[in-house]
């Protein structure tokens, strides 16, 4: 089975048998009706993928890669903050009627700091760490400015990336604040996994290890039915994944760069309801 389906169900089992219920009646998510949006949670979750010997694309239900890879990239490559510049609907509930969802994601790393060697915004000096500065220790992003929150539609949820060139394999620890496991969990372990495969690619280098580590793992209430219902279901092997290997500049990369092969996967689960 893929590891993205075990860290997933390993995961989900452990919240729904050993979790902590939060329904205080102070939470702030609402469901769409206007009811408390309560969760089952653990803290502290820890999951690894090994990138050399697969890519982490969830099997107990289908996941368009190029969906997730072009959000990534509208963070990562674009640096936008703005949805009209996103392939998808994801970001739609956090907008304001301009498209911005304020100060937040690509916003953060388009801001240029000074540096001993120039200045660069925050993607830019991964990219030239990887490939000047290849036994570096500081080698890390921070979307969590504190000076900006106030302006942010959402705070981020994944807000640092750890990068570490450990004996030619670049390897990464994304840390996240919060994660809804149903609606974001499998799209963001792919999603983070292919910026992995893409700094290495561009970078000499072959992609590592990928540690996630989730500070507040939960299941919404409203969602436990369908979790319940998908941990139960069969597994299949991880499908191979390919990148254009032609490219070598982090800026050419688009959603279609990458290449899913032998794909066998469950059921769609239907529209997920979202709490904001």
């Amino acid at each position: 089975m893929s590891s993205a389906d075990i860290a997933f169900i390993n995961t989900c089992k452990e919240i729904l048998e050993n979790g902590t219920w939060v329904k205080d009646e102070g939470v702030r998510p609402k469901w769409e009706d206007g009811t408390p949006a309560y969760t089952k949670k653990k803290f502290g979750i820890v999951n690894r993928y090994d990138l050399e010997k697969e890519f982490p694309l969830i099997t107990i239900r289908p996941l368009k890669l190029s969906a997730a890879v072009d959000e990534i990239l509208w963070i990562w490559q674009k640096k936008s903050n703005n949805i009209h510049d996103l392939g998808s609907h994801i970001w739609d509930l956090w907008a304001d009627e301009t498209g911005s969802i304020g100060k937040a994601y690509g916003y953060q790393l388009r801001i240029k700091h000074q540096y001993k060697e120039g200045m660069f915004d925050q993607v830019d000096r991964v990219l030239y760490d990887l490939k000047y500065n290849q036994c570096s220790r500081r080698i890390l992003t921070n979307l969590y400015n504190f000076e900006d929150l106030h302006e942010m539609a959402l705070y981020p949820c994944a807000y640092s990336m750890t990068f570490n060139v450990t004996d030619g394999r670049l390897c990464a620890i994304l840390n996240q604040r919060s994660q809804d496991m149903l609606a974001a969990n499998a799209f963001n372990v792919a999603q983070y996994a292919a910026l992995i495969h893409m700094f290495a690619q561009v970078s000499g280098l072959i992609p590592g290890e990928f540690v996630h580590v989730i500070a507040d793992a939960h299941i919404y209430d409203r969602h436990i039915p369908i979790v319940e219902e998908l941990i139960r279901r069969p597994v299949y092997p991880a499908p191979q994944v390919e990148l254009d290997k032609t490219i070598t500049d982090f800026y050419d990369f688009t959603p279609e760069s990458f290449t899913v092969s032998n794909y066998r996967h469950g059921e769609k689960i239907g529209k997920i309801e979202m709490a904001i």
